[in-house]
């Protein structure tokens, strides 16, 4: 991680922790003056935000690390890891809340609560909105999957303060168990949003591979250089919120093993400059004979692979034909 990008990280996520702490102070205080399950429910979300701000905190400063002897790749999948964390922290804070207020529900000890946990309610949902907008773009700005966890870190806390405003606002016009059922949806909404972050989380860890159009993207960059037969066997994996790239380039075999280095060097800067989210290229310079030129099904006699050279025939490893 940049020192550019790791330093917006970081300021996101004071200001989202500060603002939080204000939060969960005045729902509590609110809920618990007002006697409100859901509200209360609510603060303890607040609570779990400024949790897992820390946590974000923690994360951005490792992922910012730079290679060592130990990680060779950098430490940038520790974003990943955080945005793990966050949601376990949410799944559990849902299951907590929920349970809460099944309780409330079997014993049916409803009471409505006071006006001054509307008041909260509405206050809540604007500033975590106002903070969910500004995380969400800082996060996408600087791809950093733990400050987009943040990011929807507050856009939970802000929909269950909906919740939380329609089951008070109910409770308050006559129907009493309205409020422990918001907190029952608050749960719900917490719930959903750690699984979602997780599964996301998950999917970065396993090397998946970004888009189709990325990748077809990165294969068009490489077959325009001049020089560049075919491309072939086009791999990449996100690292983090970057993604790296492997690849093969068919080129001539008469020409000299420094101008085969040379456009494959072109070939990687190209891709780097043309693909913002690519960190970095390792290609692969195999000879070809000119049949290569064709773009047919043919073995390689020169370079000993199996494969369909031309970049329209083979772009993504274990692809059938006729997918595209």
């Amino acid at each position: 991680m940049s020192e550019q990008r790791y330093k917006e990280g970081l300021r996101v996520t004071w200001i989202g922790m500060f603002i939080n702490v204000l939060l969960m102070a005045l729902k509590a205080v609110a809920g618990i003056i007002a006697g409100s399950t859901a509200m209360v429910a609510d603060a303890f979300h607040s609570a779990s935000d400024i949790a897992g701000s820390v946590v974000v905190l923690g994360g951005l400063k490792l992922a910012s690390q730079p290679p060592d002897a130990g990680h060779h790749y950098g430490h940038a999948k520790l974003e990943s890891v955080v945005a793990k964390l966050i949601a376990i922290l949410l799944i559990l804070t849902g299951a907590g809340i929920g349970w809460s207020a099944i309780g409330v529900l079997r014993t049916g000890d409803y009471s409505a609560p006071g006006t001054l946990a509307l008041y909260a309610a509405v206050l809540s949902i604007v500033f975590k909105e106002g903070m969910y907008q500004y995380t969400i773009r800082v996060g996408k700005r600087i791809r950093s999957s733990a400050v987009i966890a943040d990011a929807w870190h507050h856009r939970t806390d802000g929909l269950s303060s909906v919740a939380a405003l329609i089951g008070v606002g109910g409770a308050i016009l006559g129907y009493p168990f309205l409020d422990p059922v918001a907190g029952l949806v608050v749960a719900a909404m917490i719930g959903y949003s750690g699984i979602r972050i997780y599964i996301d989380a998950v999917r970065e860890l396993i090397d998946t591979a970004p888009d189709k159009e990325t990748v077809q993207k990165i294969g068009d960059t490489a077959l325009s250089v001049e020089g560049v037969r075919s491309v072939h066997e086009v791999k990449a994996r996100f690292n983090g919120p970057r993604i790296l790239v492997d690849l093969k380039l068919c080129v001539d075999p008469e020409i000299t093993v420094q101008r085969g280095h040379d456009i494959g060097k072109l070939a990687k800067e190209k891709i780097i400059d043309t693909v913002e989210e690519v960190e970095d290229v390792l290609v692969h310079v195999n000879p070809c004979d000119k049949e290569g030129e064709a773009y047919t099904p043919f073995e390689c006699k020169l370079c000993g692979n199996r494969e369909r050279l031309g970049w329209q025939h083979n772009f993504v490893p274990g692809e059938k034909e006729g997918e595209r």
